[in-house]
């Protein structure tokens, strides 16, 4: 490895030496012209690649003899993007150097950024966060907006991929805002990734409207670049709520312009979900071609996400089903590989990772299967080390992600059990501390806080203690005292409960609720936002409203 990168440094310099004997053999109608000239002639997409090439190669040289250390840094960058992907890298580093000559942060900041897309492009994930977390250290010390928002838009693609999709959201909603007076195709771009950040969600809806706004704004400002992106997207999208056959027809329309693109990480994309949505038809025979397409890629790239793995849990299943024992034991052997990826590449998103197929339930079958085959085609201590490697690697994934599925179905629980008695029984009062009022004034404030709770005026938005106050014609102290007295609880943490425990009920008893979006049940809940009403519930329940809600369901279908 370390000889390959040496040759290929040394390459890099001897094109470098060639360029330079080769000044004088620039056409002389290049001879003069400044950075910026040559820059657009560089974005022209209207000329060759030879074309290209030389104005490439004479802003290096120019840069180089003035020692303009800002523009060699982007004549380097000029390299990393139009060079193949196996030197992009090899550009890259040389980029870097020359920017920390320049001394100045937006530039270094600018030269490390574009080295992280470049690990990002051949999805190299771990070193590419590390890259852009370096390039994030000298951005931040600038004033440069759009340095500051393209490093915000790269680190939300990495939280994206890694499944930490409300952080992402935040971060793409940011870049909307930010880009859609600045930079047209990050935009977009942020348009998209938005979109599928709401599709992992299960806002699909959201999603729809997303995708539909992308190819509008797209058309609109002339900038189409991104509609097949938005298109797959919406296929997906599609494939997800089972309308398999639109799902089908949009991504096989999209998947000629991402393969234009060289996107062999959405084109997986596109080949699993097609896959999948034949599979949903019942059309076996259709999806395996693309399930086997994902596991092409694979090979040649060494990349997979989280979400396609399960391309091979179907197969194992089709041939399974077909009793085919060594394609079923091939692709049980191929997906522990990918696991073992997966652990290995994304160590804290193993959570995220849901499986189908269990450590247990992965060597269980790998055994019933090796024992039925002939054992001079495999080796058992081969597998026997597969075995105890992954069952290694997965066994403390296994026991935290039961622990928390068991502590998680204790406090829903708890919540069906405080729902039950809400309306039997009310906190019980407290009768250890006196309050420096009457008693008659006390049970009047008393009187007026039960009437509040049963009128559900504690719906009411940014409701604060001085508004409730005023209703009960006291002040303040007291409120805040009777209320801690009586019900135990601060005035935040009494109203969001009350708030809380309203809208579990509902979900609870009213089962369109149970369809209803987190933005619109915080609307139902009197949250002025969605942030404070998951917030609160995880406060007071202890879960979250998403799994609340899908424990329900899962209650409802085995009645």
């Amino acid at each position: 490895m370390i000889l390959r990168f040496s040759l290929l440094i040394s390459l890099c310099f001897i094109q470098c030496i060639k360029a330079q004997e080769h000044i004088q053999q620039l056409p002389d109608s290049l001879k003069g012209t400044d950075f910026d000239y040559l820059f657009d002639r560089i974005e022209n997409h209207g000329i060759s690649n030879e074309q290209r090439a030389i104005y490439m190669r004479a802003f290096l040289i120019k840069a180089r003899s003035e020692k303009n250390w800002e523009e060699l840094s982007n004549a380097y960058k000029n390299y990393v993007h139009y060079a193949p992907i196996k030197e992009k890298l090899i550009y890259a580093d040389s980029m870097v150097v020359a920017a920390k000559r320049s001394d100045r942060n937006d530039i270094i900041g600018s030269a490390y950024l574009s080295k992280g897309i470049a690990f990002y492009g051949q999805k190299r994930l771990s070193e590419a966060m590390d890259i852009y977390l370096i390039a994030d250290k000298y951005i931040e010390k600038t004033d440069d907006k759009y340095l500051i928002y393209k490093t915000k838009y790269h680190i939300g693609q990495i939280k994206l991929y890694l499944g930490y999709y409300d952080e992402a959201v935040a971060i793409f909603q940011e870049c909307i805002g930010y880009f859609q007076e600045a930079d047209v195709r990050a935009y977009l771009n942020s348009l998209h990734s938005l979109a599928v950040c709401y599709k992992m969600v299960g806002n699909h809806g959201l999603c729809t409207t997303i995708n539909q706004k992308g190819i509008e704004e797209g058309s609109k400002i002339g900038n189409t670049e991104m509609e097949s992106y938005f298109i797959l997207s919406e296929g997906v999208n599609q494939s997800m709520i089972h309308n398999y056959a639109l799902g089908i027809e949009k991504m096989q329309s999209s998947l000629a312009g991402i393969r234009a693109n060289k996107d062999f990480s959405n084109e997986m994309v596109g080949y699993f979900y097609i896959g999948k949505s034949y599979w949903g038809l019942n059309e076996r025979e259709k999806a395996l071609p693309y399930f086997e397409k994902v596991d092409q890629i694979y090979l040649k790239r060494d990349f997979m996400r989280p979400d396609l793995r399960e391309a091979y849990e179907l197969m194992i299943t089709y041939y399974k089903d077909k009793n085919m024992l060594g394609k079923q034991l091939f692709y049980v052997e191929k997906l522990l590989e990918v696991d073992k990826k997966l652990h290995r590449t994304y160590t804290y998103l193993q959570g995220k990772v849901r499986k189908e197929y269990d450590t247990k339930q992965l060597v269980a079958e790998q055994n019933r299967l090796k024992g039925s085959l002939n054992a001079r085609q495999y080796n058992d201590s081969i597998y026997l080390t597969i075995i105890v490697v992954m069952f290694l690697l997965l066994t403390q994934w296994i026991l935290c992600y039961f622990k928390r599925r068991k502590d998680a179905r204790n406090k829903y629980e708890e919540l069906l059990q405080k729902i039950e008695q809400m309306h039997r029984a009310k906190i019980p009062s407290g009768e250890d501390a006196d309050l420096p009022m009457s008693k008659d004034a006390e049970a009047a404030v008393l009187n007026n806080l039960n009437k509040f709770e049963n009128s559900r005026k504690f719906l009411e938005k940014d409701l604060n203690l001085t508004k409730l106050a005023g209703y009960f014609k006291t002040n303040t102290r007291y409120l805040s005292q009777i209320i801690y007295k009586h019900r135990k609880k601060k005035f935040p943490e009494y109203i969001n409960q009350l708030k809380v425990e309203y809208i579990a009920e509902r979900i609870r008893n009213e089962k369109v609720l149970q369809n209803y979006t987190h933005d619109a049940l915080a609307e139902e809940a009197g949250f002025s936002s969605t942030r404070r009403f998951v917030k609160a519930f995880l406060a007071s329940t202890e879960i979250t409203p998403k799994y609340f809600i899908e424990e329900l369901k899962k209650e409802d279908n085995s009645e």
